[in-house]
């Protein structure tokens, strides 16, 4: 199918520039990794050993096409600060990110998707207008500053959740979820503002069409025809921006999970970043542009169940 290998050849070639490119900005920031590990008294001696035990004497392609042999095993390196294998540092932290990232997917999906469907089969009424009004004030409130204020009600005044930490899923599913309620809905906020827009624009251009006329005209339900045939028929707009939505939450959870005190990946790169460890902020950096590739990979593999007709030419 050449819509599949098109896909996969995209998929490969895009891996390949991002490995590329973290490379390259992580070696032309300032700064001895030898230095950073031994410290500024060490013996120049020692430090000429460390540096080819390294590889950083080695020309900088050289270096690249070395990296890119032990990244294609599993090798990320060595974290600077900790001592332990990068891979093994994403590995204990990823959970909870995926988690956190998940739970406010569903919780956007959730929302959006059936607010802007109920908008748009109620253009013009005042529950449209309050669902767009609703939708702008999401828009602009910052989800860093929402997570502060779900904080001071629901945790420290209320007393009903916790107001950050983590406890693992399998020490505690229960505490596990409620530790990541708010952080989510946060995280969620400005996303559902923006999918249930995009929901409404969809199924409105839907609800132009011939044909859902045509069904209306036979004494097709109300329901039947928003939920099976207008819905059905909008969702390669709405999975597309889902898609990058969900992307954007593996990547860009860094500042909920700093307010919240939440031990995934994005705590773990502002830590990495305030030690000046290199090599960890490389490989957390490399394999978060990892997991966007391949979440904008599967998206593109999903439009071929929503719609068959879509190929590439």
């Amino acid at each position: 199918m050449q819509y599949l290998r098109q896909r996969v050849a995209a998929l490969l070639f895009t891996l390949f520039v991002a490995c590329a490119i973290t490379f390259v900005v992580f070696n032309v920031i300032p700064g001895d990794p030898a230095l950073l590990i031994m410290g500024t008294e060490a013996d120049p001696e020692v430090l000429d050993t460390l540096r080819q035990t390294l590889g950083l004497d080695l020309p900088l392609h050289r270096q690249f096409f070395r990296w890119v042999k032990a990244v294609t095993k599993g090798d990320l390196g060595t974290s600077l600060r900790m001592g332990q294998p990068v891979a093994a540092l994403i590995k204990e932290r990823l959970p909870v990110t995926l988690s956190l990232a998940a739970l406010a997917m569903v919780f956007t999906l959730g929302f959006s998707v059936i607010a802007g469907a109920y908008a748009a089969s109620h253009r013009g009424r005042p529950i449209d207008f309050l669902i767009v009004i609703m939708s702008q004030i999401g828009l602009a409130i910052p989800h860093f500053w929402l997570g502060i204020l779900l904080m001071l009600l629901f945790s420290l005044r209320w007393k009903l959740l916790p107001p950050g930490g983590f406890v693992q899923w399998h020490t505690d599913p229960r505490q596990a979820f409620l530790s990541l309620l708010l952080p989510a809905v946060a995280l969620a906020s400005h996303r559902v503002a923006s999918l249930t827009r995009i929901t409404r624009a969809a199924m409105l251009d839907i609800l132009s069409q011939d044909y859902i006329r045509a069904s209306r005209s036979r004494g097709i339900s109300h329901t039947v025809v928003i939920y099976q045939h207008a819905l059905k028929n909008s969702l390669v707009p709405i999975i597309t921006v889902a898609g990058m939505q969900f992307a954007g939450l593996l990547a860009g959870s860094v500042v909920a999970e700093e307010v919240f005190a939440l031990p995934g990946l994005g705590r773990l790169l502002l830590q990495a970043i305030g030690y000046r460890d290199l090599p960890l902020v490389q490989g957390i950096a490399l394999f978060m542009a990892v997991m966007v590739v391949s979440v904008n990979f599967i998206t593109d593999m999903l439009y071929l169940l929503l719609d068959p007709r879509i190929r590439y030419e």
